[in-house]
Protein backbone atom coordinates (compact mmCIF):
# COMPACT_ATOMS: atom_id res chain seq x y z
CA UNK A 1 0.00 0.00 0.00
CA UNK A 2 1.41 3.21 -1.02
CA UNK A 3 2.35 5.82 1.49
CA UNK A 4 3.01 9.53 0.26
CA UNK A 5 4.42 12.35 2.42
CA UNK A 6 4.77 15.60 0.56
CA UNK A 7 7.27 18.85 1.71
CA UNK A 8 7.77 22.34 -0.28
CA UNK A 9 4.95 24.34 0.95
CA UNK A 10 5.20 27.78 1.96
CA UNK A 11 3.79 31.66 1.71
CA UNK A 12 5.54 33.11 -1.60
CA UNK A 13 4.43 36.75 -3.14
CA UNK A 14 2.28 36.44 -6.19
CA UNK A 15 4.79 35.58 -9.58
CA UNK A 16 7.15 33.64 -7.00
CA UNK A 17 7.60 30.05 -7.53
CA UNK A 18 7.47 27.15 -5.33
CA UNK A 19 8.26 23.40 -5.83
CA UNK A 20 6.40 20.46 -4.12
CA UNK A 21 7.88 17.04 -3.44
CA UNK A 22 5.96 14.04 -3.11
CA UNK A 23 7.92 10.93 -1.55
CA UNK A 24 6.40 7.51 -1.45
CA UNK A 25 6.37 3.89 -1.17
CA UNK A 26 5.08 1.12 -4.01
CA UNK A 27 4.01 3.89 -6.34
CA UNK A 28 4.62 4.44 -8.95
CA UNK A 29 5.16 0.52 -10.07
CA UNK A 30 1.67 -0.42 -8.86
CA UNK A 31 -0.09 2.99 -10.11
CA UNK A 32 -2.40 3.71 -12.48
CA UNK A 33 -1.23 7.34 -12.57
CA UNK A 34 -0.03 9.77 -9.53
CA UNK A 35 -0.85 13.64 -9.46
CA UNK A 36 -1.59 16.52 -7.43
CA UNK A 37 -4.74 18.04 -6.70
CA UNK A 38 -5.53 21.33 -3.75
CA UNK A 39 -8.21 21.81 -1.91
CA UNK A 40 -8.69 25.86 -1.43
CA UNK A 41 -10.33 26.90 1.93
CA UNK A 42 -14.65 26.25 1.40
CA UNK A 43 -14.41 24.30 -1.73
CA UNK A 44 -13.89 20.80 -3.12
CA UNK A 45 -10.23 19.06 -3.73
CA UNK A 46 -9.60 19.40 -7.78
CA UNK A 47 -6.97 18.52 -10.04
CA UNK A 48 -3.72 20.01 -10.56
CA UNK A 49 -1.54 18.13 -12.50
CA UNK A 50 -1.53 13.93 -13.66
CA UNK A 51 1.05 11.89 -14.73
CA UNK A 52 -0.46 8.38 -16.07
CA UNK A 53 1.21 4.93 -16.18
CA UNK A 54 2.09 5.65 -19.63
CA UNK A 55 3.87 8.79 -18.67
CA UNK A 56 1.68 11.23 -20.51
CA UNK A 57 0.51 14.25 -18.16
CA UNK A 58 -2.23 16.16 -18.40
CA UNK A 59 -2.69 19.94 -16.49
CA UNK A 60 -6.03 21.57 -15.30
CA UNK A 61 -6.58 25.07 -17.59
CA UNK A 62 -6.03 27.70 -14.80
CA UNK A 63 -1.80 26.29 -14.44
CA UNK A 64 -0.97 25.09 -17.79
CA UNK A 65 2.23 26.93 -18.57
CA UNK A 66 2.82 27.84 -15.41
CA UNK A 67 3.29 24.36 -13.26
CA UNK A 68 5.10 21.19 -14.30
CA UNK A 69 4.79 17.78 -13.00
CA UNK A 70 7.37 15.63 -13.22
CA UNK A 71 8.84 12.06 -11.28
CA UNK A 72 11.27 10.07 -10.66
CA UNK A 73 10.81 6.45 -10.62
CA UNK A 74 13.98 5.31 -9.32
CA UNK A 75 13.77 7.33 -6.26
CA UNK A 76 9.79 6.94 -6.28
CA UNK A 77 9.28 10.90 -5.72
CA UNK A 78 7.45 13.56 -7.91
CA UNK A 79 7.53 17.00 -7.99
CA UNK A 80 5.46 20.07 -8.95
CA UNK A 81 7.13 22.91 -10.15
CA UNK A 82 4.94 25.80 -9.64
CA UNK A 83 6.12 28.77 -11.79
CA UNK A 84 4.18 32.33 -11.97
CA UNK A 85 1.94 32.10 -9.02
CA UNK A 86 -0.71 33.94 -8.24
CA UNK A 87 -3.03 34.32 -5.48
CA UNK A 88 -5.88 32.15 -6.24
CA UNK A 89 -3.54 29.20 -6.38
CA UNK A 90 -3.18 29.59 -2.91
CA UNK A 91 -4.59 25.72 -1.14
CA UNK A 92 -3.99 22.70 0.07
CA UNK A 93 -1.72 21.09 -1.98
CA UNK A 94 -2.05 16.70 -1.69
CA UNK A 95 -0.38 14.25 -4.12
CA UNK A 96 -2.08 11.43 -4.85
CA UNK A 97 -2.53 7.88 -6.53
CA UNK A 98 -4.71 5.58 -8.32
CA UNK A 99 -3.83 1.98 -8.28
CA UNK A 100 -5.70 -0.73 -10.05
CA UNK A 101 -9.28 0.05 -10.78
CA UNK A 102 -8.72 4.09 -10.06
CA UNK A 103 -8.42 6.99 -11.91
CA UNK A 104 -6.90 10.54 -11.28
CA UNK A 105 -9.03 12.55 -12.96
CA UNK A 106 -10.81 13.62 -10.20
CA UNK A 107 -10.32 13.04 -5.99
CA UNK A 108 -12.90 10.14 -6.03
CA UNK A 109 -11.01 7.97 -7.60
CA UNK A 110 -8.10 8.41 -5.44
CA UNK A 111 -6.86 5.47 -3.74
CA UNK A 112 -3.98 7.04 -1.76
CA UNK A 113 -3.17 10.66 -0.79
CA UNK A 114 -0.56 12.32 1.45
CA UNK A 115 -1.69 14.24 4.14
CA UNK A 116 -1.04 18.00 2.64
CA UNK A 117 1.25 20.62 2.45
CA UNK A 118 0.19 24.53 2.64
CA UNK A 119 0.84 26.98 -0.30
CA UNK A 120 0.01 30.72 0.55
CA UNK A 121 0.23 33.29 -2.61
CA UNK A 122 0.22 36.62 -1.35
CA UNK A 123 -1.12 39.61 -3.90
Amino acid sequence: QAHLVESGGGSVEAGGSLRLSCAGSDYPVSSICVGWFRQPPGTEREVVAVISAGGGSTYADSVKGRFTISQDNAKNTMVLQMNSLKPEDTAMYYCAAAGRGGYCSSSSGVHYWGQGTQVTVSS
